[in-house]
C-alpha cells in the first residue's frame, strides 16, 4: 500500500510541472503571436510565431492546430475590451460623448494594432471566438449610433455600416504616419468626427500637427518598407 501511495505521489508531483510548463509555452506562445499580429498583420504564419516565441514548431501546432485558432486566442480578449467600451459608451448621458468615445477607442486600438485593424475589418471565416465576440457587439455598435443620430448631433445620414470604411481611414493615417508620430492618428480622426457631426459650424480645434514634406518623404519610404 505504502509503495503505491508513493508511485501515485511522484506521478502526480510529475504531472504538475509538465502542465505548468504546457502554460508557460501556450502563454510565450500567445504573447509572440501578439507582437508579430500588432506589427505585421496576421499574414504570418505558425513556423513565424514558433521562431519569435524560441519554442519548436511541433510546440506550437499542439496548441494551435491551425492559425484561426491563434487569432480566437490573440484577440478574442480585445474584442471583448471592445464589447465593454460600447457598453460603458451606451452609458454615457450625452449620446454624442458616447459615440465618440466608442469611435475613439475602437481607433486608438486599430491603430497600435495592425493584426487587430484586419480582424476587425477582415472576415472571421473560420474564427468561431471572433465570430462569437462580434455578433455580441454588433447590437450595441448599433445603439450607438442610432442614440447618436437621434440626439440630432450625428449627421441624419450616417449608418452603422458606415463605421467600418471610416475607422480604415484612421488606420490607414496610423499606418502612414507611425514612422514620424505614433499618435498623429488623432489629427485625422478629429478631422473625421467633424465631418461627422450634423452641426458643421462645431468644428474642433486639430491636435498634432501637418507632416513637413521631409516627414511625409519618410513616412513613404517607411510604408514602401514595411509592404515589401
Amino acid at each position: 500500500m505504502s509503495v503505491s501511495a508513493d508511485t501515485g505521489g511522484r506521478k502526480a508531483a510529475a504531472i504538475k510541472p509538465l502542465r505548468a510548463d504546457a502554460e508557460r509555452n501556450r502563454r510565450r506562445i500567445i504573447d509572440a503571436a501578439r507582437e508579430l499580429f500588432a506589427s505585421r498583420g496576421i499574414d504570418i504564419t505558425l513556423d513565424d510565431v514558433a521562431a519569435h516565441a524560441k519554442v519548436g514548431v511541433g510546440t506550437v501546432y499542439r496548441r494551435f492546430s491551425c492559425k484561426e485558432e491563434l487569432i480566437d486566442g490573440v484577440f478574442e480578449q480585445r474584442l471583448a475590451d471592445m464589447l465593454a467600451g460600447a457598453k460603458t459608451a451606451l452609458r454615457q448621458d450625452d449620446a454624442w460623448d458616447g459615440f465618440v468615445m466608442f469611435l475613439r477607442g475602437m481607433c486608438a486600438l486599430i491603430s497600435a494594432d495592425k493584426g487587430f485593424s484586419e480582424v476587425v475589418l477582415g472576415s472571421e471565416e473560420r474564427c468561431t471566438g471572433v465570430a462569437t465576440m462580434r455578433e455580441q457587439i454588433d447590437p450595441y455598435v448599433e445603439q450607438i449610433v442610432r442614440r447618436a443620430r437621434e440626439s440630432g448631433q450625428l449627421r441624419s445620414d450616417v449608418e452603422v455600416n458606415d463605421l467600418f470604411p471610416l475607422v480604415g481611414m484612421v488606420g490607414s493615417a496610423a499606418e502612414f504616419t507611425s514612422s514620424v508620430d505614433p499618435e498623429n492618428w488623432k489629427r485625422y480622426f478629429t478631422i473625421l468626427l467633424d465631418g461627422l457631426r450634423a452641426d458643421p459650424g462645431a468644428l474642433s480645434d486639430l491636435p498634432g500637427r501637418a507632416l513637413t514634406t521631409d516627414e511625409v518623404v519618410l513616412a513613404k519610404a517607411a510604408m514602401h518598407r514595411r509592404r515589401r
